[in-house]
């Protein structure tokens, strides 16, 4: 009996003990997780589409050499901002001035012996006047004065073509425009077609970026689109990712698709005053595509999984869901809703990492 008197307040004490356990433990599991919730953001913006943008000067040539030479001086330094007709290279001149002195020489002597015949010409006619010589002599020098006088246009034409390479070997800017790389130095050897330099004229820009039929095809449903004279004002996005100041206009500039992609080229033109801008450089052009009033969805309530969209909505039960929806293009730090989704539903903002389905929060509305 005294075994008994002792072993029972023990498990008493047992029971106890466990009973608070259980209720430490339910307290525990009731804890509510708070999350920020927050409806859909309507906002009233235009959304573009962008396209790889090729961007081009409105002028880019290649300087090359007409003639074959040696590189004798150059007057412009590389990146150097030049005027039309300024003189930018010399080639060595002394085998052309050469060349062209002795087609002047030759043009001089062909003159001289036309003069010659001419005066054995007048003198014949007066001879066949006066019956001296016969008509055959007329005639026979009447030839030869013609092939003198194609002698001297031919010597003439020499003369000219000498004249052209000796100014040839002046190379001149062909526009006003900026001076790229030079390739070769002082001293090096021209083949004919060698080249020297590019030159840009980047006063102006051309950016062409490329359209699919289908998207084509939408603009021409358009009832006021005319081929001929479609005009749409674009953006440019530059490789950094920020907005060039200034909005250029977009025309059609082909006449038939790409049959190996199915697109069609478009050239939006964009001024370039301060030459921010360079030919070759790379970036996106931004054509309007809607406007008015769009949904949207912040990035942190988003959960991408297997490129598909979700988010995790409240339910009137205090409980999260994740629901998935339509996701348009990304607008800064926002995805456009495009089905989904219902206007009157609260979304967890942020914090989506660790919720799950049926999950109990508690909910705090997102200012």
């Amino acid at each position: 009996m005294k075994t008994v008197t002792f072993v029972l307040p023990f498990l008493g004490l047992t029971l106890l003990a466990g009973s608070c356990t259980v209720k430490s433990t339910e307290n525990k599991s009731e804890t509510t997780r708070q999350v920020p919730v927050t409806g859909l953001t309507v906002m009233d913006t235009i959304i573009y589409k962008e396209y790889i943008a090729d961007i081009q000067a409105s002028k880019n040539v290649e300087l090359r050499s007409r003639l074959s030479g040696f590189l004798e001086k150059i007057y412009v330094d590389e990146g150097a901002f030049v005027k039309s007709g300024q003189v930018l290279f010399k080639i060595n001149d002394e085998e052309y001035r050469a060349d062209h002195a002795k087609a002047e020489a030759t043009l001089n002597i062909a003159i001289a012996e036309a003069k010659k015949v001419e005066l054995e010409k007048e003198r014949t006619k007066k001879l066949v006047e006066k019956n001296i010589v016969s008509k055959t002599e007329q005639e026979l020098i009447n030839v030869q004065y013609k092939a003198a006088l194609s002698k001297v246009e031919e010597a003439r034409a020499v003369v000219n073509q000498t004249a052209t390479k000796l100014s040839q070997t002046l190379i001149r800017a062909p526009f006003n425009g900026r001076i790229d790389r030079i390739v070769l130095k002082a001293g090096s050897l021209l083949n004919e077609g060698s080249l020297i330099t590019n030159i840009s004229d980047l006063s102006g820009l051309n950016v062409y970026f490329d359209i699919s039929e289908s998207e084509y095809l939408d603009l021409a449903s358009d009832s006021n689109f005319n081929s001929n004279d479609f005009k749409r004002k674009v953006k440019l996005i530059l490789a950094n990712g920020q907005d060039y100041p200034h909005t250029g206009e977009a025309h059609i500039v082909e006449s038939e698709f790409e049959p190996n992609t199915g697109s069609i080229s478009l050239r939006a033109k964009f001024p370039n005053t301060d030459g921010l801008l360079k030919h070759g450089a790379s970036g996106k052009i931004a054509v309007p595509v809607s406007t008015g009033s769009t949904r949207f969805v912040h990035q942190k309530s988003v959960v991408e999984i297997q490129d598909k969209t979700y988010v995790y909505v409240l339910n009137d039960d205090e409980t999260v869901k994740m629901q998935p929806f339509t996701a348009g293009q990304r607008v800064g730090h926002y995805y456009i809703v495009e089905d989904g989704l219902d206007d009157e539903k609260q979304i967890v903002f942020e914090g989506v990492q660790g919720l799950r389905d049926g999950m109990k929060v508690q909910a705090v509305e997102q200012n």
